[in-house]
């Protein structure tokens, strides 16, 4: 039981009558790669560690390595708090989440790249925030964890999650694509809508560049997983509304890496363009080299 292409997955999840995480899991045990007891139990270790990674830094911040973030998830955070926020709760929580796993990253904690170390916080924000805001429970979550890992391996197999190879589209843009698709899945869409969502938060990121101030991975790229969660969760929503990607996730994943290893050397983790080559950009990476 295996699949390639996201059409090979949609065929599989129509001849079985099976979810997209029902099918992932299936492919790791008749492939020999784990057991069911062991998938579960690898799905429990990594939901309880996004959970810490997501929660820790509300309640004590920590500066990042580099000294370019820190604290940031603890403002956004007590902003909701205080109801001052302009977004709906699920989108903030969202945005605090994935903010707070990326400082978890910056200062050496222990998180889940899902897909990436940079991109960390987009699968875990957008799927906590659901959980809490709509009391699933933890299986639901796991069933998240193994859709969003189906979409992932696409990607991984078929272009890529790299930054240094396809720009931050191939980290953000893939995390906000698994996110967005194991969303749907989680709120009762069906597998080609998780594809469409998928497929629409690619294109959305389509072009998106890696230019990490002062080559760490600080910023942009905590707001930028902020970004993430903002498009999954308006990408799932478009296709649990019945909106159909004109699209097809594999031609938009294709799209995706011929875009990226067409962008300059500069904008693609090199810290050579974009934002980290502006004259603050270059001050700071000589601050952090000295």
């Amino acid at each position: 039981m295996d699949f390639i292409t996201g059409q090979a997955l949609l065929a599989m999840c129509s001849q079985h009558n099976l979810p997209i995480s029902a099918v992932m899991k299936q492919r790791e045990i008749t492939q020999g790669i784990l057991t069911d007891a062991e998938i579960d139990d690898k799905l429990n270790t990594a939901l309880t560690i996004m959970k810490n990674s997501a929660h820790d830094p509300l309640h004590t911040p920590q500066k990042s390595m580099g000294g370019l973030i820190g604290g940031e998830a603890q403002k956004v955070s007590r902003h909701m708090q205080a109801d001052q926020n302009i977004t709906g709760t699920i989108l903030s929580k969202a945005i605090t989440y994935s903010m707070a796993v990326l400082e978890v990253n910056a200062s050496m904690g222990l998180i889940v790249a899902a897909p990436t170390a940079g991109s960390s916080g987009v699968v875990p924000g957008v799927i906590l925030a659901l959980q809490e805001e709509k009391s699933l429970a933890d299986d639901i979550m796991y069933a998240g964890l193994l859709n969003a890992s189906a979409l992932g391996y696409l990607l991984m197999r078929n272009a890529s999650v790299s930054g240094a190879e396809a720009g931050c589209q191939a980290e953000v843009g893939a995390a906000s694509a698994m996110a967005a698709s194991a969303a749907v899945e989680m709120m009762g869409g069906s597998p080609e809508m998780c594809l469409h969502a998928a497929s629409i938060a690619l294109s959305n990121l389509l072009g998106l560049v890696c230019d990490p101030i002062a080559g760490l991975v600080e910023a942009p790229c905590q707001s930028r997983n902020a970004i993430g969660v903002a498009n999954a969760i308006t990408c799932a929503e478009l296709a649990l509304s019945g909106i159909v990607n004109p699209i097809p996730y594999d031609e938009m994943v294709d799209a995706m890496y011929r875009v990226g290893t067409s962008l300059p050397m500069e904008l693609r983790e090199t810290a050579m363009g974009g934002a980290a080559a502006t004259p603050t950009g270059c001050k700071l990476g000589c601050n952090n080299c000295s």
